[in-house]
């Protein structure tokens, strides 16, 4: 009897090895390599594809392709449907991850009544949970759907037939750690198993046209468990982020090939499930203080929505050597940068005082444009001044100190005016090819030093 053949294979990212190692050297992690035997028929299978078979498919002319545009499914959800690109797409490979218990299979199930309700027949798999628990979350939320189909399966051959005989137009699969292909040797959820079942719910996808939506478990660092290959052969990647402990959860789009990456859907997490939240720059104020040294409020874009949020910062003398930089919600190498420039543009002794900057409601921020209220609430907590509590500001900081333009001022600018901001400190070059709403005060400024004195009425 021939021996079989086996490999090892790195359960983070994929590395293959003929020998075990205690070192994955790809990612660099220990006692990530698992053994995983060779099926020799799936070995033949592939090498008979390269032997002499033609393929029936031929290459055409890109000029002379007809270009259609994709129909897409909306929900009753319009910041799931935005966060998607307008809807979702036939034949589309959807990838959401998020951390345990964050609301992933609720979120899912109400978007699969939403579509059973439009007459949309939906097959609903669970792997970690028996159709029981699943009727039982259906009933918290209200779900009383004839067209909505709950199996509980973990094997792909099963879940296939299924889909087969059904025929449904959208599928859940929650989770794909879950389920495994019996022609793979090694346990669920390991990189073999992941792969080989997302290639096979993606050919079901592709050539039925039926949209499939697919579970991830996060590692955690927060990334979604298995290979990079499992992000890359899905259509669109999709992490819904929030605090166990806090009410509102945040849909963010990671890669889309039918959309923008750059989309958010807020959320509010229920006892009846997840309500939609239409104005979360409201949300994001409502607890702020008044006249408390330290805080500004910013206008960010959010793929095409404005959201205002609060940025506080606190600066308080250093009690060791080296002074300590924290930030939470944006970049950390952005608060020691901003303290230089204000340091050595503006002389504020910064150098032995710790700083703490924080973005109020757990949003994360990475666009240039919040420099300046950064640098306007360092300053503000250092000199103990408070800012105007109706002032927003929108700029991005430069090292020379200068405060350089950004992109959609206007829409920025009406989001602050609609939530009653009287004044908006923005970048001189923005004041051209717009007109400002008639209820806010625009004042235009060129340099940090010039948005402190009209902020804090300091040089």
């Amino acid at each position: 009897m021939a021996k079989r053949k086996s490999k090892f294979v790195c359960q983070e990212c994929g590395y293959e090895s003929p020998k075990w190692m205690g070192k994955c050297p790809e990612c660099q992690n220990w006692n990530t390599m698992v053994e995983e035997f060779v099926a020799s028929s799936s070995q033949n299978s592939y090498l008979h594809t390269f032997q002499g078979v033609s393929s029936t498919k031929k290459p055409e002319i890109i000029t002379k392709i007809k270009s259609e545009k994709e129909p897409r499914i909306t929900t009753k959800m319009p910041e799931f449907n935005r966060v998607l690109g307008g809807g979702i797409v036939p034949g589309s490979l959807v990838l959401i991850g998020g951390d345990p218990g964050i609301g992933k299979s609720t979120l899912l199930l109400q978007v699969s009544a939403q579509l059973a309700d439009k007459a949309f027949p939906v097959l609903y798999i669970s792997g970690e949970e028996s159709t029981r628990q699943t009727k039982l979350r259906a009933d918290r939320l209200g779900i009383k759907s004839d067209l909505l189909y709950v199996l509980s399966e973990t094997n792909l051959l099963d879940v296939t037939n299924q889909i087969e005989l059904l025929n449904p137009s959208f599928v859940v699969i929650d989770s794909i750690q879950t389920i495994y292909r019996e022609e793979v040797s090694s346990a669920p959820g390991s990189v073999s198993q992941v792969r080989e079942c997302t290639s096979e719910l993606m050919r079901i996808a592709k050539s039925k046209g039926i949209p499939i939506f697919i579970v991830g478990h996060v590692t955690k660092e927060g990334s979604i468990a298995g290979p990079r290959l499992l992000e890359h052969m899905v259509d669109a990647v999709l992490y819904f982020e929030g605090e166990r402990h806090h009410t509102f959860r945040i849909l963010r789009g990671v890669k889309n090939r039918f959309g923008s990456t750059h989309e958010m859907g807020i959320f509010e997490m229920k006892e009846e499930g997840l309500r939609e939240v239409n104005n979360p720059s409201e949300i994001f104020l409502e607890e702020r203080s008044q006249g408390a040294a330290g805080s500004t409020v910013v206008a960010s874009m959010e793929g095409s929505r404005p959201v205002l949020v609060e940025i506080q910062a606190l600066i308080s003398p250093t009690s060791y050597g080296n002074p300590r930089r924290m930030a939470t919600g944006i970049d950390h190498n952005r608060v020691p940068l901003l303290m230089a420039v204000l340091e050595k543009r503006i002389g504020l002794m910064l150098q032995n005082q710790d700083a703490y900057v924080k973005v109020a409601g757990g949003v994360k921020l990475d666009e240039p444009a919040i420099d300046l209220a950064v640098a306007v609430s360092i300053a503000s907590s250092f000199r103990n001044q408070p800012s105007r509590p109706d002032d927003v500001l929108i700029g991005e900081v430069g090292l020379t100190g200068e405060v350089r333009r950004v992109a959609r001022i206007d829409q920025r600018v009406q989001e602050a005016a609609k939530l009653g901001f009287k004044r908006a400190i923005i970048p001189q070059k923005n004041l051209e090819g717009w007109t400002p709403p008639k209820s806010l005060e625009v004042v235009g400024v060129n340099s940090v030093q010039e948005a402190l004195k009209a902020a804090l009425g300091g040089a």
